[in-house]
């Protein structure tokens, strides 16, 4: 049956709905049943639009189930696609292959991105909208078609056409990297905690479980066959919760913000007022510092309490005088003498 009998046996009204038609045949490879399905997926929140019960209309709760069949789907396809690997290598493609990034680079070559209905959308503008039509899409491809449907989907349209599957698997995307990036960057403490080390029951291999924090506050968990496989995953995770949950970066920043006062109050505390006598040296002290000076000790029945330290009270060793030193000193006393 040609495309143009179906479409006038559906008897789209709109020419602009026979082109959404036509448009989403060229992306899924397939027809919609119920286009009501595909318009919503394709409506961003901000244009504002309500149903007849005064509910928000746009492709949000669509996304939430497009992102939940994504992870089946693209699961089910990547383990069977590599039989024999862990669970850590088919988690680690499972979530390059439905990242943010990757399904907004989707939606823009397979011209999913110029359907958007958006009020103020741009090419520019917020990232984000792309991919999260993407998972709407999928959503409604579920709702339309069934878990079958989303499977030819992704396997005939996007990852034997778009996606390069082997290439994507063995393609290393070091998350901790990139969270150990973002923590300095924003001056953020990281902590790799291991909480659990096992061994798994059925290959006697050892099993590592290690949690992020950042500046204390715990982040996202990951249990690996190697303490690099679970900290990957645990920094996989953090990264995604720090991009989905504001609340979650609040409350980091908050954290920075005690341990940095913390940080700046000052390490010596204030003196006691009431304790007397602080500046005083006891007499071991007083001892000590004498014989570093090479000061000889005041004879018992001279006063010195009086006595303000002096310069000159610190001479270099006495040298041997010359002889008209000495006659000069002898006058001097005997002028002295004369005097008294």
């Amino acid at each position: 049956m040609r495309l143009n009998d179906i479409i006038d046996r559906i008897k789209l009204p709109f020419r602009k709905e026979k082109e959404l038609f036509s448009s989403l045949y060229d992306i899924m490879g397939f027809y919609p049943h119920d286009i009501s399905y595909y318009k919503q997926a394709l409506m961003h929140k901000s244009v504002g639009r309500r149903n007849d019960k005064g509910k928000p209309l746009n492709n949000e709760r669509l996304e939430f189930l497009g992102d939940a069949m994504l992870d089946a789907v693209v699961g089910h396809i990547v383990y069977e696609r590599f039989p024999g690997k862990r669970e850590g290598f088919l988690t680690n493609t499972r979530s390059k292959l439905v990242s943010r990034d990757t399904l907004g680079k989707l939606a823009d070559e397979m011209g999913l991105k110029r359907l958007i209905l958006s009020s103020g959308y741009s090419n520019s503008h917020n990232s984000y909208v792309a991919g999260n039509a993407f998972e709407a899409l999928v959503g409604a491809i579920y709702l339309d078609h069934g878990y079958d449907g989303v499977r030819r989907f992704m396997e005939n349209r996007i990852l034997s056409k778009l996606i390069n599957i082997d290439k994507v698997a063995y393609k290393e995307v070091n998350f901790k990297s990139k969270l150990l990036e973002w923590s300095q960057k924003n001056r953020v403490r990281l902590e790799f905690r291991m909480i659990k080390q096992g061994v798994d029951k059925e290959s006697s291999s050892p099993v590592f479980n290690f949690q992020v924090f950042l500046e204390g506050v715990a982040g996202e968990s990951g249990k690996g066959y190697s303490k690099k496989e679970a900290q990957q995953l645990a920094s996989e995770a953090t990264l995604k919760r720090l991009k989905r949950e504001p609340q979650f970066i609040d409350a980091i920043f908050i954290a920075k913000t005690e341990r940095t006062k913390m940080e700046e109050m000052p390490t010596m505390s204030v003196p006691d007022t009431e304790t007397e006598q602080e500046f005083v040296i006891h007499q071991q002290e007083e001892q000590d510092v004498l014989e570093i000076l090479d000061v000889p000790e005041a004879p018992e029945d001279v006063a010195t309490d009086n006595d303000e330290f002096d310069l000159s009270d610190i001479t270099a060793t006495p040298r041997e005088q010359s002889r008209e030193e000495i006659i000069a000193a002898a006058e001097a006393a005997a002028f002295e003498e004369d005097k008294a």
